[in-house]
C-alpha cells in the first residue's frame, strides 16, 4: 500500500479541463534526449516513434513495408531507387513534408558510423529532391539491403523537417516537430517525471491495416502520458491498483503476481528478444589491449548473469551467436573456447595486458534494474580475478551522456572503462545494423570506439554478398574475427515482456508498446 501510495503521489499532476482517452505509461527510463539521430538510447527512439514518420517500416514477419512513401520504383541493375511520397504528409507546424526534407534527413542519419545508413551512403552517388514529392537515390557501387536499411526500426531515419535534418548529427535537435501520430507537449514536459503527447489531429494514416511497425497508425487516444517511476516496485504496484495503464518493462520478480490478475496482460512482443551487453572503452588502458578484452569474455558466465538479470527460465537463453540466436545467421562457430568461465586464466591475460592495479570504471544505471545488474555481478567478476573496481552509480540519463566522452578515466574526470547495456535482437542480427560492431577507426563509431579494418572488410564483404549461403559464410567469417577481438561481450539472450491493463485494446504486435491503434476502455 506505501508503494501505491507513492505511485500516486507520482502520477500527480494538472489534469485537461475536458475528459479525454489519456494512456499512462511506465517507460523504460527518464527521457533527457529528444533527438533520435544523436542517441542510440531506446528511450529517445521511443519518442521518435510517438512524433516522427519513417519512409518505411517492418511488418510482424519483419518485412520493410512502404510508410511514408506511397511507391517506390529500382532499376534492373539495382544502381537507381527512386520513391514517391504519399499525400496528406504534414508536418506538426501545419507545414507539408518535401522530399527535400527526406533527402536531409537520409543525409544526417547516415553520418553515424553506427547505423546501416552510413554503409548505405559510402556506397551512393547521390541523393536528390527531384521535385517536392520525389526523392532520387543513386548508387557507385551496388547495395542490396535499402528498404531494410529505410526500415531498420532500432536506428530508424525518422523524417525531419530539412532545417532540423541540418543540425551537425553530432549536436541535439532541440525541437521535437515530427510528422507523426502523436504530437510532443513541450509546455508539459516534467523533466525527471513526465513526458505528455497528444493525437495529431492532421495526421492522415496510411489505409491499410496496422502490422509490426507498418500499416495504418491511427491514434484513437486523445493523450498519453510517460510516467517515469524509477522504482520498479513502485511502477508495479501502480499498475496493480490502476493508477497507470501499462509498464513497458515491468521487474519479472513480480511478473507471477501480474498474471495472476485477471485484468492484466503480461505479454511478450518481440520473440527474437534482446541481447545483455557489456561494453569496454577501447581508447584506454587496460581494454585498448584486446587481452584485457579476452579476460572479460572469461569472467562471463551466461547463466550466471541471466539469473541475476532476469531469474526465470522461460524468459532467458545462453546464447553464443554473435547475430543472436534464432536469426537466419546464427551459429556457434568459433565460440568453443569462450563459453566458459576462466578466472585464472583471465587473471594472467590482464597481467600480460599491463594492468597494474589502476581503477577500473564501470558505470551502473540505478534507475535500470536488469542493466544495472549487468554492471553489478561484472564488478563482482573483475574483483574476484583481483581488479580493482571503482562502480560509479547514476541514473541511465547521465550514463547516455557520459557514455560520448572519451577522456581517459581518472580523478573527476568524465572518461569511463566499462558501461553495460542490452540490444534488441533485430539489429544485432544482422551484420550492417549491428551498432557495436562497427568497428571504424576514426572514433566516430558507437561509443567504447573499436577499430579493426579486418571487421569492416568483412561487413563489406557481407554487402555484397548475394545468396543467403554467402550471407551465412560472411556472418561465419565475422563470427569468428569477434572472438578474436572481442569488440563487445554477451551476457546472454533474453526476452522482456510488457504489461498492460486489459482496458487497452488493440495492443499491436509491434515489437514494442507503440501507442497508435490502442483503444482505452472504461
Amino acid at each position: 500500500m506505501a508503494m501505491a501510495a507513492t505511485a500516486a503521489w507520482l502520477l500527480a499532476g494538472p489534469v485537461p479541463a475536458m475528459a479525454q482517452s489519456t494512456m499512462k505509461l511506465v517507460p523504460q527510463a527518464d527521457l533527457k534526449i529528444f533527438d533520435p539521430i544523436s542517441t542510440t538510447a531506446a528511450i529517445t527512439q521511443n519518442h521518435g516513434l510517438m512524433v516522427y514518420d519513417t519512409l518505411f517500416a517492418l511488418n510482424s514477419k519483419l518485412e520493410p513495408k512502404p510508410q511514408m512513401v506511397e511507391s517506390y520504383t529500382t532499376s534492373p541493375d539495382g544502381m537507381k531507387w527512386t520513391f514517391t511520397l504519399r499525400p496528406g504528409l504534414k508536418w506538426h507546424d501545419g507545414t507539408p513534408v518535401t522530399a527535400k526534407d527526406v533527402a536531409a534527413s537520409i543525409n544526417r542519419w547516415s553520418k553515424h558510423t553506427a547505423r546501416g545508413g552510413f554503409a548505405m551512403m559510402q556506397r551512393a552517388q547521390s541523393l536528390v529532391a527531384k521535385d517536392d514529392k520525389t526523392v532520387e537515390l543513386t548508387f557507385k557501387e551496388k547495395f542490396g539491403p535499402v528498404r531494410e536499411m529505410l526500415a531498420d526500426p532500432s536506428l530508424p531515419v525518422f523524417i525531419m523537417r530539412e532545417k532540423d535534418a541540418m543540425t551537425d548529427p553530432f549536436q541535439a535537435v532541440t525541437e521535437s516537430v515530427g510528422s507523426g501520430p502523436f504530437l510532443f507537449v513541450k509546455e508539459e514536459w516534467v523533466p525527471g517525471s513526465k513526458v505528455v503527447y497528444k493525437k495529431n489531429p492532421n495526421y492522415v494514416p496510411r489505409n491499410e491495416p496496422s502490422d509490426g511497425f507498418a500499416g495504418g497508425k491511427v491514434a484513437k487516444l486523445d493523450r498519453v502520458e510517460w510516467i517515469y517511476i524509477p522504482d520498479t516496485n513502485t511502477a508495479a504496484q501502480a499498475l496493480l491498483a490502476g493508477e497507470v495503464d501499462a509498464i513497458e518493462q515491468p521487474p519479472y520478480d513480480l511478473l507471477p503476481a501480474m498474471k495472476k490478475d485477471k485484468n492484466i496482460t503480461v505479454r511478450v512482443l518481440d520473440p527474437l528478444g534482446k541481447m545483455g551487453h557489456i561494453r569496454p572503452n577501447h581508447l584506454h588502458p587496460p581494454f585498448n589491449n584486446v587481452k584485457a578484452r579476452e579476460a572479460l569474455q572469461l569472467l562471463v558466465d551466461q547463466k550466471e548473469f541471466l539469473a541475476a538479470m532476469v531469474g526465470n527460465p522461460e524468459y532467458e537463453k545462453e546464447c553464443y551467436a554473435i547475430f543472436m540466436c534464432g536469426s537466419p545467421l546464427e551459429t556457434t562457430k568459433h565460440s568453443e573456447n569462450h563459453r566458459k568461465p576462466n578466472v585464472e586464466k583471465a587473471k594472467q591475460l590482464f597481467k600480460e595486458a599491463g594492468y597494474k592495479g589502476e581503477k577500473i570504471v564501470i558505470m551502473q544505471p540505478t534507475d535500470q534494474q536488469l542493466i544495472g545488474t549487468i554492471a553489478v555481478v561484472m564488478a563482482q567478476k573483475l574483483r574476484e580475478a583481483g581488479i580493482n573496481v571503482d562502480l560509479q552509480a547514476m541514473d541511465w540519463g547521465t550514463l547516455i551522456t557520459r557514455r560520448t566522452k572519451q577522456d581517459a578515466p581518472g580523478q573527476g574526470s568524465p572518461g569511463w572503462n566499462i558501461f553495460p547495456t542490452w540490444w534488441t535482437g533485430i539489429p544485432m542480427s544482422n551484420p550492417i545494423t549491428n551498432a557495436p560492431l562497427v568497428t571504424t577507426c576514426d572514433k566516430k563509431n558507437w561509443f567504447g570506439w573499436p577499430c579493426d579494418e579486418q571487421m569492416e572488410k568483412l561487413r563489406a564483404d557481407y554487402v555484397k554478398a548475394g545468396t543467403l549461403a554467402e550471407q551465412k559464410a560472411a556472418a561465419e567469417a565475422m563470427q569468428k574475427r569477434y572472438f578474436e577481438t572481442f569488440p563487445y561481450i554477451n551476457t546472454g539472450q533474453f526476452t522482456a515482456p510488457v504489461a498492460y491493463r486489459n482496458n487497452l485494446k488493440g495492443v499491436p504486435n509491434a515489437l514494442l508498446l507503440v501507442a497508435w491503434n490502442i483503444e482505452k476502455t472504461k
